[in-house]
């Protein structure tokens, strides 16, 4: 008997305050591949989720997102070029964890809507 109800997280909801300014760091900067916008959102293409970019509908919805981490294959070269993209980082690349032979690596940055992000990146040893 399968209980599981929840299988996968297909949409994550990110609250903005100027949809074509978050677009454009979401398209230029982070290079997401945009799936279609509208005058209130954006929709990405994340590796078979989206990431919709909303003008909250509601009061109650116009607070920061949660921390999402985006994994790349090389955090060095990607913070650095994200950096040529005055991408502003709120640390430099670090390791998090080691477990076996694997650390894990992160990086904080903010968005134009002032929602902190992450890149992670787990490197073998």
């Amino acid at each position: 008997m399968n209980t599981t109800m929840i299988k996968n997280v297909r949409q994550i909801g990110i609250p903005v305050k100027d949809i074509n300014r978050a677009l454009d760091f979401y398209k230029d900067k982070l290079g997401l591949s945009l799936l279609f916008n509208t005058d209130s959102m954006a929709f990405f293409e994340c590796d078979g989720r989206r990431l919709m970019l909303t003008l909250p509908e509601k009061e109650e919805f116009a607070h920061s997102s949660s921390v999402i981490y985006f994994q790349v294959n090389n955090i060095k070269d990607t913070y650095e070029r994200l950096v040529d993209k005055e991408v502003p980082f709120i640390d430099e690349p670090h390791v998090v964890t080691k477990m076996g032979q694997t650390e894990t690596w992160m990086v904080f940055f903010k968005d134009t809507e002032d929602n902190t992000h992450a890149l992670m990146s787990e490197v073998q040893i």
